[in-house]
């Protein structure tokens, strides 16, 4: 139903609902309702109501949120955070999913928000939501509108208790608002709460609310903060474990390294099993251990380093472009008011000679404004150079020295795998001497016993362990220094590409101020 069927059955609604409301009735219709009223309407006549919006769920996605975003700016101008390439989504205050027009949003899952990290306002009125969920990114909520949906228990609701800035939420028509402790069950797990559906709490409530339900808060309230214990020492463990992933030096701290160069040895696990081998492995392990370490601390005391001289250069290189902005700004400041002066001027001369000599030179004025502020550019963007290439000399230097370290002590990690296979060697030959001579220790497993029988079978596995030791050893040591010449390769690479796409929008706002000024002239001719 389009066009003139539609106009028809939206004048004919608009026509009864005035009637009623002159007839001395207040009209209350739910959208439900209404909706059924125009598809009775439409059928009577002769037309299709389109009903599809109503049997298919709408995506919650970013073409929907910036379509959303959109249609209310003209309302918010204020945000201003449109541009040519769409919104900025992590910039939006406000969004608004609710009812529109003659169809509604039908909206079933809440999704598709992580973005709006700064989103004060959400209203989702009048869809088809029925359960609260990924909404956690927006820590800044204060005001959060879902009437007329599907939330059927007032459990549902207590996901929101994590938002500790809200003290407006709107939840009227919903199933679980026609409970008959809704009010108070809301006023107390929610003692903040300033506003439930448009109507203020007032102390008495939160009072008798919070008595009424005082043993269930209390449970409720040591259950969320172990839950927030819990969730702020495995925030600490990521945060540690980022910190060992960006030093590139993760899981050398402890015996990780070691034991992975003995994983899946079963011929090693034997000879382990030997008391004088048990008594060099033991000593290996802490000579590896030690020396791991060294490669931790030292990745980490390099990490902060590297991450002071970054955080330098994004201050320096912030302060250049404020700089040379103020001294933009400053031009055009002058240049805007003599502009002013002279098209003020220039609306009084009626000589048309005079008038073209005015003209012409507004158009030198305009072309050394161009001039001006190019030139500004051109020195700010080399000055953001040099600045760049301080930074790269800066950083290969602190990364080559990093990397210089940590191959000196990689390198003795392989001195002592080969001191060890060495002694290791040492004493299998002693006890396959012994083999021989059937001379063993009684004490011996007998799997170990059955192994010392064969001496090709245990030179092979210790050539064998000698190799694979040997190689994780320099995997780990070219994963670390690889990873840390691809960072630096990376940051140099990511502040250039920002830079120029940056220097490019500057020129293309530059020009397109200038077309604009011509087009004011052309008035004048």
């Amino acid at each position: 139903m389009f066009g003139v069927e539609r106009l028809f059955l939206q004048q004919f609604w608009n026509i009864l609902e005035r009637s009623l409301g002159s007839a001395g009735c207040y009209v209350t219709v739910c959208k439900q309702q209404r909706q059924e009223v125009r598809i009775y309407l439409a059928k009577l006549v002769g037309v299709k109501y389109p009903t599809r919006m109503m049997s298919r769920g709408i995506l919650m996605n970013e073409d929907l949120l910036q379509r959303a975003i959109l249609e209310q700016e003209p309302k918010d101008k204020g945000q201003g955070i449109a541009n040519e390439e769409g919104t900025q989504l992590d910039e939006i205050l406000k969004l608004c999913l609710e009812f529109r027009n003659l169809s509604f949003n039908g909206i079933e899952l809440i999704e598709g928000l992580e973005s709006l990290q700064k989103l004060e306002l959400l209203n989702l009125s009048d869809n088809k939501i029925s359960v609260l969920e990924n909404m956690e990114t927006l820590e800044r909520l204060t005001h959060f509108s879902i009437a007329n949906n599907l939330l059927g228990e007032l459990d549902i609701v207590l996901y929101l208790r994590k938002f500790k800035n809200l003290f407006n939420i709107n939840l009227f028509g919903n199933p679980c608002s026609k409970e008959g402790d809704y009010t108070l069950f809301i006023a107390a797990f929610f003692p903040d709460l300033k506003f439930l559906d448009y109507t203020l709490l007032d102390e008495n409530t939160k009072k008798e609310a919070s008595i009424k339900h005082r043993y269930v808060l209390e449970e409720m309230k040591c259950e969320e903060l172990h839950k927030q214990k819990a969730e702020k020492a495995e925030q600490r463990k990521e945060a540690e474990a980022k910190l060992h992933n960006d030093a590139f030096v993760e899981f050398l701290n402890g015996s990780n390294l070691f034991k992975s160069m003995f994983n899946d040895d079963q011929e090693a696990d034997k000879l382990h099993r030997v008391p004088e081998i048990t008594d060099l492995l033991l000593t290996f392990e802490k000579q590896m251990g030690d020396l791991c370490e060294q490669v931790f601390e030292t990745g980490l005391a390099e990490h902060k380093r590297r991450d002071k001289e970054v955080n330098c250069f994004f201050t320096g290189q912030n302060e250049t472009v404020i700089e040379y902005q103020q001294k933009a700004l400053h031009i055009l400041a002058n240049f805007e008011q003599q502009h002013k002066e002279r098209t003020v001027d220039m609306r009084k001369i009626s000589d048309r000679e005079l008038l073209k000599v005015k003209i012409n030179q507004c158009n030198d004025e305009i072309n050394q404004l161009c001039k001006g502020l190019m030139t500004l550019e051109f020195q700010m963007v080399s000055q953001l150079e040099d600045i760049t290439k301080r930074l790269d000399i800066n950083i290969s230097e602190m990364v080559g020295y990093f990397t210089e370290m940590v191959q000196g002590i990689f390198a003795q990690c392989r001195d002592l795998e080969d001191d060890y296979n060495g002694k290791v060697r040492v004493s299998a030959l002693a006890l396959l001497d012994d083999a021989s001579k059937d001379n063993l220790d009684e004490f011996l497993p007998d799997d170990v016993r059955i192994l010392f029988t064969d001496k090709e079978t245990v030179m092979d596995a210790l050539a064998t362990g000698h190799d694979n030791h040997l190689m994780k050893i320099n995997d780990r040591e070219t994963q670390l220094v690889s990873r840390a010449n691809s960072w630096k390769v990376a940051l140099i690479k990511g502040i250039q590409d920002k830079d120029l796409k940056e220097n490019r929008m500057r020129i293309k706002d530059l020009h397109r101020y200038m077309d604009h000024l011509l087009v004011q002239l052309e008035e004048f001719q």
